[in-house]
């Protein structure tokens, strides 16, 4: 990186200069100039006020140290491969009675170095808990860190400390894995001024070893006699758990030339009756075993219909007749209960001084009757 420093030098005013960067190792351009000058030289010293050039003789011994052009209104020197050391205050002077001077300070950059991301146990297991630290040496001023988690941030715990002139700058970040989070890229990047054309980042993958985790899928909804069947153990786990093991009802499988185990498959070539019962899939690694089950029925095709049994249907029907039947008992009930009230009203009314039911009845009868007559004559 090239920077320019100009200091205008009048014999009549001295100019203060703006403060220049330039990143470590680069090269630094310093140029001083005069509006006016009776044939005196100019002069740059450096913060330590060594001189470095005296017009175009060179007063220090630094290889880095070049001149560009030197006149009597000009003088330009180049410093190559800047340190933090040559960071602070330089002079430009011109030799008049009295003396000008003009200033400009240079500040170097600190370029971090490239980040290293430590706390990564590989593998990990589900449920640990770890920290991962990603530190930069050598920034000026302090970096920052940032995390990203497969190319989404998220965020850390910064810690800065000085060493010397430049900074050491921590990030940590605190994981409870899980198996989500094999193989998952975790990258600690470095954000600083020095590094707007060239980032730095590292990058580690996590390995997470977790126990297996079992499912068992079909090909047929409704299997049939005489149809082809293949049930497929899906089992996920970290190592994987390769070879899985296929049981029947507690027991090993029936050694039949129509059942086939291939890997993680068991495929039935031709169903039979026989062939009903509970298959069990188990897969096993070092850190668990995980199992499924899967409960086989082979329908009889000329007891069904070609789709096969509709079990929704057959349940709404059956729903629907419990209703009705509980709303007719329902109804029923109330409607006995009702009558036989009035019977017991009726019977109570005659039965005092009647002989016999049918008697008491009648006379339940004329006893209303007269009540209503005696009514209405009052």
């Amino acid at each position: 990186m090239v920077c320019h420093i100009y200091s205008f030098l009048s014999l009549s005013s001295l100019l203060s200069l703006p403060r220049v960067t330039v990143t470590e190792g680069g090269t630094a351009n310093m140029t001083c100039r005069v509006e006016y000058n009776d044939q005196t030289s100019l002069q740059w010293s450096n913060p330590a006020q060594q001189t470095l050039f005296f017009g175009d003789k060179k007063a220090l011994r630094d290889n880095r140290i070049e001149l560009v052009r030197a006149s009597w209104s000009e003088l330009t020197i180049s410093i190559s491969e800047v340190t933090l050391a040559d960071e602070g205050m330089y002079t430009c002077s011109l030799f008049t009675m009295p003396v000008k001077t003009a200033k400009a300070y240079l500040t170097v950059l600190g370029v971090p170095e490239m980040p290293e991301i430590d706390g990564l146990t590989k593998p990990a297991l589900e449920g640990d808990e770890i920290t991962l630290t990603c530190m930069t040496h050598g920034s000026k001023p302090a970096a920052d860190l940032r995390w990203f988690r497969n190319e989404k941030e998220i965020k850390g715990a910064k810690e800065v400390n000085a060493s010397g002139k430049t900074f050491t700058v921590t990030s940590s970040l605190q994981l409870l894995v899980d198996r989500d989070d094999d193989g998952a890229a975790y990258t600690c990047k470095v954000d600083h001024v020095a590094l707007l054309q060239t980032p730095q980042q590292t990058t580690e993958v996590l390995e997470v070893h977790y126990a297996p985790r079992v499912a068992i899928t079909n090909s047929l909804t409704f299997p049939q006699e005489g149809q082809y069947l293949k049930l497929e153990c899906v089992s996920k786990g970290n190592p994987s758990p390769d070879p899985v093991m296929w049981t029947k009802d507690g027991g090993e499988l029936p050694d039949l030339e129509r059942m086939i185990v291939e890997g993680r498959e068991l495929t039935f070539t031709t169903l039979n009756k026989t062939d009903n019962g509970t298959y069990r899939c188990e897969a096993s690694n070092h850190l668990g075993t995980s199992s499924a089950e899967y409960l086989l029925y082979v329908y009889d095709p000329n007891a069904m219909g070609q789709h096969g049994p509709d079990h929704a249907l057959i349940g709404g029907v059956v729903a629907v007749v419990v209703f009705v039947t509980l709303c007719l008992i329902i109804v029923l009930g109330r409607y006995l209960a009702r009558h036989k009230g009035t019977y017991l009203t009726n019977e109570a009314k005659g039965a005092d001084d009647a002989p016999d039911a049918d008697t008491a009845i009648i006379n339940a009868e004329g006893n209303t009757h007269a009540e209503e007559k005696k009514e209405y004559f009052i």
